[in-house]
């Protein structure tokens, strides 16, 4: 039975957690990362929407192989609502697609922000944890929808590209729109030793040139059956459940279903979104 067509009785109820996972640099294993959570916080029982937030250039979708007939495009376009794009996943996780090659979609207008904001407050879908799947960078987008989180989380590889882009995305949301706690998700690993290395590395850069936090919340090591998965249009967790991938990304999910939720005035999706696009909370420049 769809956890979103009835609730688990034993589950105490808790504030919504919104989190956004972004990356300083491109084809790290973002998106890969956001559906293997997504779908291991599902099985612990938990109510998950993910937002495909790399407007434009969308591809959860492809990752999961679905074929949504509908995306935020034909929202922003007035054709369809939220709810009518809302498509399902693996473990029965709710996802809001993104279209892909529509350079129009990298920058919101105002009118797409308010348009936005109507659909979300339609949307009846119960949620326990939002996960944003924010594009690479820093452009305004990205940066835009990552203030909007409770928690952000930076994926980074060991490659000194991914790490010194890792650094320059935590530099401007610290510099400019006051961020300064981060967790970091190390991938592509030979195992917690190449994490810890990684995770010292740009905390001691950090440390010198800025004010953050930045936590260790976890690492995915290599793993073949990860990449044969991602081929077959699969994930992982599903597919191969005693991989050691899937055991690490249940271990993230343990961390995300431990971290305290920001208590908000009203404890659901609607206030998010209201919280998104209130004026105190964007950045003058966009």
């Amino acid at each position: 039975m769809s956890p979103y067509t009835t609730a688990r009785r034993e589950r105490r109820e808790t504030s919504l957690k919104v989190l956004s996972i972004t990356s300083g640099k491109g084809g790290v294993g973002k998106t890969n990362i956001v559906a293997n959570l997504a779908y291991a916080l599902t099985e612990r029982g938990l109510r998950v929407l993910v937002l495909d937030a790399d407007l434009g250039l969308g591809n959860i979708d492809v990752l999961l192989g679905l074929n949504p007939p509908l995306t935020l495009h034909d929202c922003l376009r007035g054709d369809a609502t939220l709810q009518e794009i809302l498509v399902t996943g693996p473990g029965g996780m709710r996802i809001l697609p993104a279209p892909s090659g529509l350079a129009e979609l990298t920058h919101l207008s105002e009118a797409d922000r308010l348009r936005f904001l109507a659909g979300l407050d339609e949307l009846e879908e119960p949620v326990d944890v939002f996960i944003i799947d924010t594009g690479a960078g820093i452009a305004a987008n990205v940066c835009f929808f990552s203030m909007a989180a409770q928690e952000i989380y930076v994926v980074a590889t060991p490659e000194p590209t991914s790490l010194t882009d890792a650094y320059a995305y935590i530099k401007v949301m610290s510099r400019h729109h006051g961020e300064h706690h981060f967790k970091l998700v190390v991938n592509e690993v030979e195992g917690e030793r190449e994490a810890l290395a990684v995770y010292r590395h740009l905390t001691a850069v950090c440390d010198r040139f800025l004010t953050i936090r930045l936590e260790l919340a976890g690492f995915i090591p290599h793993d073949p059956k990860l990449a044969r998965a991602v081929r077959d249009q699969q994930l992982v967790t599903e597919r191969y459940p005693e991989a050691i991938s899937s055991r690490h990304f249940r271990e993230l999910a343990k961390e995300v279903e431990r971290s305290p939720a920001a208590m908000f005035p009203k404890g659901n999706i609607q206030f998010f979104w209201r919280r998104l696009w209130a004026p105190e909370a964007a950045s003058p420049a966009f």
